[in-house]
């Protein structure tokens, strides 16, 4: 599964865009570097029923931001992605959802 994948299952699990989710966890600290995933992965399995692989691609975003390795853009497999930057306001308005 890819990042965006993820993410689009996270909107769909939760009702909520992932940056929706990034600001929560900003209001909560969770995007300092003190806290770690564990903590924010424990907060969104208790609040949204998340489990770990997502909850897991959530931590990414919200500790480093949307961008992710070119190496998984474009290449072939379920875990590429069409972009280096993740699309996180809802996939009905993603220009690169297909």
């Amino acid at each position: 599964m890819s990042f965006q994948a993820y993410l689009d299952t996270i909107e769909d699990r939760t009702g909520l865009v992932p940056r929706a989710l990034v600001d929560l966890a900003k209001e909560k600290g969770f995007d300092d570097p003190s806290v770690k995933a564990g903590t924010v992965v424990q907060w969104l399995a208790d609040d949204y029923g998340l489990g770990r692989g997502h909850a897991m691609a959530l931590v990414h975003v919200i500790k480093k931001g949307p961008k992710i390795d070119a190496k998984h853009v474009g290449t072939s497999g379920s875990h590429r992605d069409a972009s280096a930057e993740l699309w996180l306001d809802g996939k009905a308005t993603n220009p690169d959802r297909t």
